[in-house]
C-alpha cells in the first residue's frame, strides 16, 4: 500500500514537470480510443472509459478531442489500432518494474523500450516474473484533512470496500476492480467531495527500500519509461526518499 502512495507521488511530480503537455494528451487519447473499442463508448457501462474521462478531463483536454477520441474506439471515426501489453523488469537493488504498453507498432516499441531497459539499469524478466508482485486494484485516495474518517469508513464497509487506510496525509479505500466504480459513485452519493485520485491500478504485495546510486537509477528508470510515448502506465515496487526524488528530478 504504502509503495504504491510513494510511487504516485514520483509519478505525479514528474507528470507535474513535463512541459509538453501534449505527451500527456497523446497516452490519454489512446487510453480513451482502447477503452472505448473494449468496452463501448458509454461512460457509464464502461468503468474503464469513465476512468480515462475523468484523467483527460483533469488535464484540460477539450471535450471535442474526447469525443473524437472515444468515436475512434467506437469505429464512429477512421482510427488506429492499437495493441496492448505489459514488459516485466528487474530494477536495480531487485526492484519490480511494470510496464503498460500501448502501440499501434510492436516492432518499433518493441526496440525502443528494450534499449531503454538496457541502457538505464534494467533486465528485462519473462512473462510473469515480475507481474505475480502486483495485485490489480481500486484505489479512492482523499485527502484525510477534506473528510471525516469515520464517515468514510463507514460508507465504505457499507459498499463492499476491501479496506480503508491512512498513510500520511491520505485516507485510502481499496477496492476489488470490479467493485471500484459502484464504491466510488456511492461515496459521491453518500455526501463525500471528490477524490484526490481515483483509479484501478496495479498495486506492489512487497516494497524494496532504496538507498544511494541503486535509488538513483530505479527513479531514472522508472522516469525514462514513462517519458516514452508507447509506454501508458509504470510501476514499481520501490521505496526511495524525497531528496532522491529531488535530485533525479
Amino acid at each position: 500500500m504504502s509503495g504504491h502512495n510513494r510511487w504516485s507521488k514520483i509519478k505525479h511530480k514528474k507528470e507535474a514537470s513535463d512541459s509538453k503537455k501534449s505527451k500527456v494528451w497523446t497516452k490519454l487519447i489512446k487510453e480513451l480510443t482502447v477503452s472505448a473499442r473494449s468496452g463501448g463508448g458509454d461512460i457509464n457501462g464502461n468503468p474503464r472509459l469513465r476512468t480515462a474521462v475523468d484523467k483527460a478531463r483533469a488535464e484540460n483536454m477539450p471535450n471535442d478531442t474526447i469525443d473524437r477520441a472515444i468515436k475512434k474506439g467506437t469505429g464512429d471515426l477512421e482510427g488506429v489500432s492499437y495493441e496492448e501489453f505489459n514488459y516485466e523488469i528487474f530494477g536495480p537493488g531487485g526492484t519490480a518494474v511494470l510496464a503498460e504498453i500501448m502501440t499501434d507498432n510492436r516492432n518499433r516499441t518493441a526496440g525502443e523500450v528494450r534499449s531503454l531497459i538496457a541502457r538505464h539499469g534494467g533486465n528485462l524478466g519473462a512473462s510473469g516474473s515480475v507481474a505475480y508482485m502486483f495485485k490489480k486494484q481500486g484505489m479512492i485516495v482523499f485527502e484525510a484533512a477534506a473528510v471525516n474518517e469515520d464517515k468514510v469508513t463507514e460508507l465504505a464497509i457499507e459498499l463492499g470496500a476491501e479496506d480503508i487506510k491512512t498513510e500520511g496525509e491520505s485516507l485510502i479505500v481499496v477496492t476489488d476492480p470490479k467493485s471500484f466504480e459502484a464504491v466510488r459513485e456511492g461515496l459521491k452519493k453518500g455526501g463525500l467531495p471528490e477524490p484526490h485520485q481515483a483509479e484501478v491500478t496495479m498495486v506492489p504485495q512487497t516494497i524494496v527500500k532504496l538507498t544511494g546510486r541503486d535509488a538513483e537509477v530505479a527513479v531514472k528508470l522508472v522516469a525514462v519509461l514513462e517519458d516514452n510515448d508507447d509506454v501508458q502506465n509504470v510501476y514499481s515496487n520501490m521505496d526511495v526518499d524525497d531528496s532522491v526524488l529531488e535530485s533525479v528530478g
